[in-house]
């Protein structure tokens, strides 16, 4: 029988995952990541936390297979805590989950599997593989990554940046169901996971304070400056950039008869812009670091081409996880590097650092991380750090 590892985090996904690939005949073994302060952290819902590791161990227990855990703490600290907090005191707004599976996660997963001999690697990610040779697949030869059928589940966004190569060995056992039901599953079950609260927060922070963890690990970046609107006019003051996101409303400490946001904030000057909602509204945006997983299908052409093309055939594109996806116009950029994206209506607190994510109805073409936004008709530019 095929062997699968399983990266499990005590959450009820991935022991659920884990059951059903039990269940369709593989040799299942599950393996965790110690990825921060785990032997002091004991928060229940992180998934990195000592309780989690151990709520993982009960659970490959009750199923009946073998478990392990993997340190990779350095890594972690250097590829995902390290540019998150890189990130914020350069005025972006990064997604650590992303940047952990493009890094950590999946790369580690694949690793260990090639170590133990292991065909395939599996999640409880809410997403789906189309494999090759299945019924409406597109393009001969190919892997697509799909969104899940649990629309407000779905995780599909998170994972453009696996390689398109390593998706003929992932499997997404949770694609095809919705999260009531997995929940249903797993108290049926009586899986240890069953009552585990979801997680709603990012692993290494407890109760969201990001602010707290940039104080402690990078104190130089606690420096207040001016708040201003577009036109110079000083508002108030910020207690350091890093305490603040585009979008952000609350917290300003600025009195106005009009309601304000965060709309723009200028490291380089320490100065955060506020405005109002329709200011912080961004239609146009440039992205880069991109990962395009799937050639692209244009009818003008006849058939399918990979990228660049001008234009590209018109996507829907994610710029938030929980957002639906919106329809916009892609233009390759001045270098093979970039592509310029130009949604058909304006999107709300559009933010450097954040990821856009391309789909063909219900398929990920690919994404990538948005350096530029079209402000105003001025151009706000931030080059991040790798």
């Amino acid at each position: 029988m095929p062997k699968v590892i399983v990266g499990m985090s005590g959450g009820v996904d991935s022991s659920t995952a884990a059951y059903l690939l039990k269940e369709q005949g593989y040799d299942v073994e599950g393996l965790s990541f110690i990825l921060w302060e785990t032997r002091q952290s004991k928060n229940f819902t992180s998934c990195c936390s000592l309780q989690a590791i151990e709520e993982a161990a009960k659970t490959a227990s009750h199923l009946g297979i073998p478990h392990s855990a993997v340190d990779v703490r350095d890594d972690f600290l250097e590829k995902v805590i390290e540019p998150f907090i890189d990130a914020y005191t350069k005025g972006m707004t990064p997604n650590p989950c992303i940047l952990c599976n493009k890094y950590i996660k999946f790369p580690y997963l694949m690793k260990e599997a090639d170590k133990r001999g292991a065909e395939f690697i599996a999640t409880g990610h809410y997403a789906k593989i189309e494999k090759e040779g299945s019924k409406g697949q597109r393009v001969k030869g190919s892997n697509f990554l799909k969104k899940s059928i649990d629309a407000k589940k779905d995780q599909s966004y998170f994972l453009y940046v696996l390689r398109k190569e390593e998706l003929k060995r992932i499997l997404f056992p949770l694609g095809d169901y919705k999260k009531e039901d997995v929940r249903r599953l797993a108290h049926e079950l009586k899986l240890p996971a069953a009552q585990r609260p979801e997680s709603q927060e990012i692993c290494f922070i407890e109760g969201r304070n990001y602010f707290k963890l940039i104080d402690k690990l990078h104190p130089a970046a606690d420096v207040s400056g001016p708040i201003m609107d577009m036109s110079g006019k000083i508002l108030g003051e910020h207690k350091g950039i890093y305490h603040y996101t585009i979008g952000q409303r609350k917290g300003l400490g600025i009195s106005s008869p009009h309601p304000l946001y965060v709309i723009k904030i200028d490291a380089a000057k320490n100065i955060v812009y506020a405005g109002s909602q329709e200011q912080a509204k961004i239609k146009e945006i440039e992205v880069g670091e991109l990962n395009w997983l799937y050639p692209v299908k244009d009818e003008s052409l006849n058939g399918v081409h990979p990228f660049p093309a001008s234009p590209l055939p018109r996507f829907t594109v994610k710029i938030r996880s929980m957002m639906k996806d919106a329809p916009a116009a892609i233009y390759p950029g001045e270098n093979m590097d970039t592509v310029k994206t130009i949604f058909d209506e304006p999107q709300w607190a559009t933010a450097p650092g954040q990821s856009a994510v391309f789909y063909d109805e219900d398929i990920i073409i690919g994404g990538g991380v948005i350096t530029q936004v079209e402000l105003n008709n001025e151009k706000v530019t931030i080059h991040m750090r790798r």
